[in-house]
């Protein structure tokens, strides 16, 4: 795969940075594929993100006007193994949000209704510079006893905020689904992938959502 990922063409290339960009703003989730997570995303989403002002924006990816097209360039793409045709299954674990458990299809197609794993990360820049912030944090950590009075001073009482800011928005967001309930059954959930295992920003994506029966 990495080898047919190395010889794909230029404007291929460009159209997987471009969906693996959040400007492309599509809507990626996190299942399992032979034991490892993976993010998969629907091919409608990947549809509508080249079809959006977005890539229309972008210099050096292919002209796309209409569905067809983007199905034609989504083929490309899957051909040079960068994302794989899979069939979503049930959840790995107990929990609702648990990854979904995915297996490849015998039928390497894309279409709008399939789902496809990506198999190519990306720029890996974010990883390396969390890694880095997480290492300074914990060194941090470590040397707070001997950090001046005022500095520890400030930290407890920014703490104290973000935790209370904290709690009010869980409280607000759990009467507010409650309230819901009773009004508009089966009640609206604010932020429904806020526990989800997604990203950070996929997290506050969508604003709402109706609460499963």
């Amino acid at each position: 795969m990495e080898e047919q990922q190395a010889n794909a063409p230029e404007d291929v290339k460009n159209v997987v940075i471009f969906l693996r960009s959040r400007n492309a703003g599509i809507k990626v989730r996190v299942g399992a594929l032979n034991g490892r997570r993976v993010d998969y995303f629907k091919g409608k989403s990947a549809i509508k993100a080249l079809l959006s002002p977005a890539y229309a924006q972008h210099h050096g990816l292919p002209k796309i006007t209409s569905e067809a097209e983007a199905l034609t360039v989504l083929s490309a793409v899957r051909t040079c193994a960068f994302f794989l045709h899979v069939h979503r299954g049930a959840p790995v674990g107990r929990s609702r949000s648990s990854p979904k458990l995915l297996q490849l299809t015998p039928e390497q197609t894309v279409a709008a209704d399939g789902y496809y794993a990506w198999v190519f990360e990306g720029s890996q820049w974010s990883t390396y510079a969390g890694a880095l912030l997480l290492v300074l944090l914990i060194l941090g950590g470590a040397l707070f006893p001997v950090w001046p009075l005022v500095l520890r001073l400030g930290v407890y009482y920014l703490s104290m905020s973000v935790l209370t800011l904290v709690a009010f928005f869980l409280t607000v967001r759990l009467v507010f689904y409650l309230t819901t309930v009773v009004v508009v059954n089966p009640g609206i959930w604010l932020f429904p992938n806020l526990f989800a295992d997604v990203g950070f920003v996929e997290s506050f994506i969508p604003f709402w959502e109706w609460a499963q029966r």
